[in-house]
């Protein structure tokens, strides 16, 4: 640790007193830094593409276990709903 500088040391700041950080404030840069509006547009298109591969792929299951159409119906449609919801419900996107 001798060729450790001062200032990487963990040790070297140690009494140092730091001024206090207010919850939920990360630091110097935003914790998300807002999207721009074509990026926002792209990763929305994608995520909702996600959304209806999901439904299919939970219809090709209950189709291959011999489920009736309305009961597959009913269940893709509804995950599809909540899943759009809250994809178009986040903020992050």
């Amino acid at each position: 640790m001798a060729d450790t500088p001062p200032e990487t040391d963990p040790r070297a700041n140690a009494g140092v007193d730091r001024p206090e950080v207010p919850p939920g404030d990360a630091g110097f840069l935003p914790a998300s830094p807002p999207r721009a509006g074509l990026e926002s547009i792209v990763v929305r298109v994608i995520a909702t593409a996600g959304v209806v591969g999901i439904g299919t792929a939970i219809g090709a299951i209950l189709s291959s276990s011999d489920v009736s159409g309305w009961i597959i119906g009913l269940v893709v449609s509804l995950v599809s709903v909540v899943l759009a919801g809250m994809l178009w419900r986040s903020r992050r996107l």
